[in-house]
């Protein structure tokens, strides 16, 4: 991920960005998100709007990407997505271009605030077969603007493998090993389609217990879309994440490279904080642990 970098975004600078770019907004109140998130930070602009500036450098390309690709994407996708409504520019010491966008209602998805995790799991499927069935012609390939998100998992072949050295004695390094193997030999040799590079329970939107809407396509791109299946094993289980495979009709090769994403990003969660922040280091666990729970069950039906 993108180092952070020492830029003070607050309410008082989001105040005088408004007002100074977009004064036809200047009478609105300005709040903070309560989950503003980490790669951007979130701000209310009156009851209807929302203004997000990026954190840090290796964010900030998201920004003119969204813009561009967003309102075309939309008509095309069953679900709400960001309306992008006026991009600011860097001033006030602030460094780079910056966002106000419609506001979406909803929560961020989880458990408790779902209504039926199978009924979700589908209707989070049919959203991503929608997008990946969408023109990809001039889409933005994979690279640094979305941390080759839609790429080849080889990118972090060395960080996993450090993580593994690290963790051994901690958790299982056979089985994640078996399984990083095995998302690495299941070769991606389709067609670049659109995928949105970061679907978490944080990016997705619940209201009255469904899906409602799906946000921050920061990360999105074209190319390979197994990055888009991690949240099989961040927040589905059991029957919910096998009606999720079946909606999508993932094949085995494109269902082990989704493992390996989400392998990979909980093992260098895990490594971040496994001294520093028990919360993050716990889902960080529970994370590898549902992804090696398909290695022991294929273990033993093959016994």
């Amino acid at each position: 991920m993108a180092p952070t970098q020492n830029v003070d975004i607050s309410v008082s600078l989001v105040e005088k960005l408004i007002a100074a770019q977009f004064p036809q907004w200047v009478d609105l109140p300005i709040e903070p998100v309560a989950f503003g998130g980490v790669d951007n930070r979130t701000f209310h602009l009156g009851k209807e709007m929302s203004v997000r500036l990026p954190s840090a450098e290796g964010y900030s390309a998201q920004v003119e990407k969204e813009h561009r690709w967003l309102p075309k994407l939309a008509p095309l996708l069953p679900l709400p997505i960001p309306v992008p409504l006026a991009m600011g520019v860097p001033a006030r010491g602030y460094p780079w271009h910056w966002s106000v966008y419609r506001w979406l209602e909803g929560e961020n998805a989880a458990i408790e605030r779902i209504d039926n995790l199978c009924q979700f799991a589908i209707a989070l499927a049919h959203f991503l077969a929608a997008l990946q069935q969408i023109d990809p012609t001039g889409g933005p390939p994979p690279g640094s603007h979305n941390f080759y998100r839609g790429g080849s998992l080889t990118v972090y072949d060395a960080d996993t493998r450090q993580s593994v050295a690290i963790l051994d004695g901690k958790i299982d390094t056979d089985a994640v090993n078996a399984v990083w193997e095995a998302a690495l030999k299941a070769t991606w040799y389709g067609s670049p389609v659109w995928f949105h590079g970061d679907v978490s329970a944080a990016n997705l939107l619940v209201n009255k217990g469904q899906l409602s809407a799906v946000i921050d396509f920061g990360c999105s791109g074209v190319g390979d879309p197994a990055c888009d299946l991690t949240i099989a094993w961040t927040l589905l289980s059991g029957e919910s994440r096998e009606m999720f495979r079946a909606a999508l009709s993932v094949d085995r090769a494109t269902w082990a490279r989704g493992r390996g994403w989400a392998l990979w990003k909980a093992l260098i969660t895990l490594v971040e904080h496994i001294k520093t922040n028990p919360l993050e280091a716990r889902k960080a666990r529970y994370v590898i642990n549902q992804v090696l729970s398909e290695t022991y069950q294929q273990y033993e039906r093959r016994l």
